[in-house]
């Protein structure tokens, strides 16, 4: 099984797709991470961030949050904590503490970062890559 860590800005995707770009890569990737083939690694500040875009970009009652909670407990990515010396070392290259935390933790567990954050993949292009770079393989037809 292939690892990697995911951030808001791709997993965001997976609930809300309207006004969003590169739609069809992070649905595939959550194809993948539901049938076991990618295991998913975040920082715990994901469901922090995923919720702050509910309530303060798509405007969603609280109703609808509390139910984006209970579901991304649910989910059952691995979350690693960041260490915060390489966090501090990415936010003095420029990135935000948030965003350093993901590229610190993808670091750590020596995988790479999905990121459809264009600041992040030019800070940490060892580490991180652009959602929409990532290819989706066409359907295989399914009739025989």
């Amino acid at each position: 099984m292939n690892e990697a860590v995911l951030d808001a800005s791709v997993v965001l995707k997976w609930f809300h797709s309207e006004g969003e770009g590169h739609v069809d890569v992070a649905r595939h990737l959550r194809a993948q991470f539901e049938a076991g083939e990618l295991g998913v690694l975040a920082p715990q500040l994901l469901w922090l961030e995923l919720l702050n875009v509910g309530a303060r970009r798509w405007g969603w009652p609280q109703s609808q949050l509390e139910q984006l909670a209970v579901t991304l407990e649910q989910l059952g990515f691995e979350v690693h904590e960041p260490d915060l010396l390489s966090v501090a070392r990415w936010a003095a290259n420029g990135l935000t503490a948030y965003d350093a935390a993901y590229v610190a933790v993808a670091e750590q567990a020596g995988v790479q970062l999905i990121t459809d954050d264009e600041q992040v993949v030019a800070t940490a292009p060892k580490v991180a890559s652009a959602l929409g770079g990532l290819q989706v393989p066409p359907e295989r037809d399914q009739n025989p």
